[in-house]
């Protein structure tokens, strides 16, 4: 069983080989998102442009004893300020990559999704959180926990496509997507298990494709291969997801904190289906959470990078 820290370190194995990313950091103005930003800079992963009231974050370095030498500050009023001028700095090529700083996930991603100046794409956005479970034997990808509420079935398409294109960024070529529900059979009474039986067939005919989809899923048949035995479920998906999609944020938000908190696990969040990756951290994770979060979002940029040089 590999460490809980192997995880996240193969992540940065993989980047140090790779430029630093420049990178708007929105409204950095807590210890705690000012040092995740610094702490990817000096760990090679990103070149920050700090966005939000100057005297402010220089202020708060001063109190964290951080060294704001050689880093680039763009001076902004207040939060709503520094999440437009964060887009703006993606928009005019500035940056490739968006971090949130320590204003609302919401005021951020309403700059994201303005359809006049914002980083819209025909791809719905969806939240990926990249679990680094301890007893799990490989990275868990869980999604929407984070922005989508009550997705209906051609969200879920969207939330999917986003995750499968995130883990094939990351070097798995096909994988494994468990569409969670309560149970494994589809039952009219729970609208959940028809999305996933409906999604199956979408993958079938080729209109979701680079993954092995399988679903109805409960939990316990999904990340238990006896389980899923016991039940009679033969499934190459059943005992070795990759993602695990759900089928409201509620479900999966409940599911990525307890893995956090009773299961010891850390959580890497990024925001997808815009026209660069989001960093979107909370005030309560780990530095290696944060640092995972820009790992991931390094290795997406530069796969997006070779695509568009390939592609020219």
């Amino acid at each position: 069983m590999a460490s809980s820290h192997d995880k996240y370190s193969v992540l940065l194995e993989r980047c140090s080989s790779l430029a630093p990313v420049p990178t708007a950091v929105a409204h950095p103005c807590d210890v705690s998102s000012l040092t995740g930003a610094l702490d990817a800079a000096s760990l090679g992963l990103i070149v920050p442009l700090l966005i939000g009231p100057e005297a402010r974050i220089r202020a708060v370095a001063e109190e964290a004893q951080h060294s704001l030498d050689g880093v680039t500050i763009i001076d902004a009023p207040h939060s709503h300020a520094s999440a437009a001028r964060a887009v703006l700095a993606v928009r005019s090529g500035e940056a490739e990559l968006l971090m949130k700083g320590s204003l609302h996930s919401d005021e951020l991603l309403h700059e994201v999704a303005s359809a006049t100046t914002g980083l819209r794409t025909e791809r719905r956005l969806s939240h990926v959180f990249a679990m680094d479970v301890p007893s799990y034997h490989k990275p868990l990808f869980i999604t929407d926990a984070a922005v989508n509420i009550f997705p209906k079935l051609a969200d879920k398409a969207d939330i999917v496509r986003n995750a499968i294109e995130l883990v094939q960024a990351l070097g798995m070529v096909t994988p494994k997507v468990a569409i969670l529900a309560a149970v494994e059979t589809v039952s009219d009474k729970m609208p959940s298990t028809i999305d996933a039986a409906a999604l199956c067939k979408m993958a079938d005919r080729g209109q979701i494709t680079g993954a092995m989809l399988d679903g109805p899923l409960a939990f316990d048949n999904a990340i238990n291969k006896e389980a899923a035995h016991i039940k009679g479920i033969v499934s190459e998906v059943a005992g070795d997801p990759d993602i695990l999609l759900v089928p409201d944020l509620e479900a999966g938000n409940m599911l990525a904190k307890q893995l956090t908190f009773l299961a010891g696990a850390e959580a890497a969040g990024i925001v997808l289906g815009a026209r660069v990756p989001i960093i979107l951290t909370s005030r309560a994770d780990t530095v290696r959470s944060r640092i995972g979060s820009c790992a991931i979002a390094v290795l997406v940029a530069h796969a997006r990078r070779a695509g568009k040089n390939n592609a020219a």
